[in-house]
């Protein structure tokens, strides 16, 4: 038998991401905020963008304070091409060239698609579509300009791929799709230039926009339609953006992973 090489494979630092600096947008709130825990929890610096005027962000930064690493509080909106770029600057100032990114942001309602405004609808695409477009474009123009290499998440929706059953939203559904197939698009652009771009579609998640008291009937209509029969909790997003961010999916780009509690099985 052919003798094997010597293995050299450390698997758990794979996913070590200490000395990376990371940027993430919807970092104040549900799945945004708790990837930006879990990235410092991992040894990365973030860089925390949201257009909230609460004290969301400054939750995050306290939690990452505590995990030892660094982070900047960046309130701004990610429909202004001049903030993104501002962002970055002031990330790579303040926290070391930008290597990861998790693109979060975003916004959803509901409305028949025969009485849908021209305002809902255009709203939530700048912010869904757009949005992350312009934050792909600032976060890919400082990885190539410091040629570094890097990797982006886009965090889309199974709403990308499916038709959720009793919600009226072709607009949001649409511009998810439009995020899985954007990612896509820009991993193959980048493909060659040592950028890697994928995204994550959660399934129906418990987020605060998912748990407000009005929701309690929908909520169990979610749970019910999901074979896991459960809602996923926030933190169940963090693994999967680490995974793709990380070394362990150094050959994984262009990847739609679906987070879904096995929900587009049926």
């Amino acid at each position: 038998m052919e003798k094997l090489a010597e293995i050299t494979l450390n698997a758990p630092a794979l996913f070590d991401l200490t000395g990376r600096v990371a940027l993430v947008t919807g970092a104040g709130s549900g799945i945004g905020q708790r990837i930006a825990m879990g990235l410092a929890q991992c040894g990365a610096d973030v860089g925390l963008l949201d257009r909230r005027t609460d004290d969301g962000l400054a939750q995050t930064a306290e939690f990452i304070a505590k995990t030892g690493r660094r982070s900047v509080e960046i309130a701004a909106d990610v429909t202004s091409e001049d903030a993104l770029a501002d962002a970055v600057t002031r990330v790579e100032a303040e926290l070391g060239a930008l290597t990861l990114a998790v693109n979060a942001a975003g916004i959803a309602n509901a409305s028949p698609c025969e009485d849908m405004s021209e305002e809902q609808y255009q709203t939530l695409m700048d912010i869904n579509m757009k949005g992350v477009w312009l934050s792909c474009r600032a976060e890919g123009r400082a990885m190539l300009a410091h040629g570094k290499g890097g990797a982006i998440v886009n965090i889309a929706s199974m709403s990308g791929v499916i038709v959720n059953r009793g919600l009226s939203q072709v607009h949001y559904n649409a511009s998810k799709a439009g995020v899985i197939h954007m990612s896509k698009s820009m991993a193959m652009e980048w493909v060659d230039r040592g950028i890697r771009v994928n995204s994550i579609s959660p399934g129906y998640t418990a987020t605060p926009m998912n748990t407000r008291p009005e929701m309690v009937h929908q909520t169990r209509e979610f749970e019910s339609q999901t074979p896991m029969q459960r809602m996923a909790n926030v933190d169940e997003m963090v693994g999967p953006a680490v995974f793709l961010l990380s070394d362990a999916a150094s050959y994984c780009t262009g990847v739609d992973l679906l987070v879904d509690g096995g929900f587009c099985c049926w």
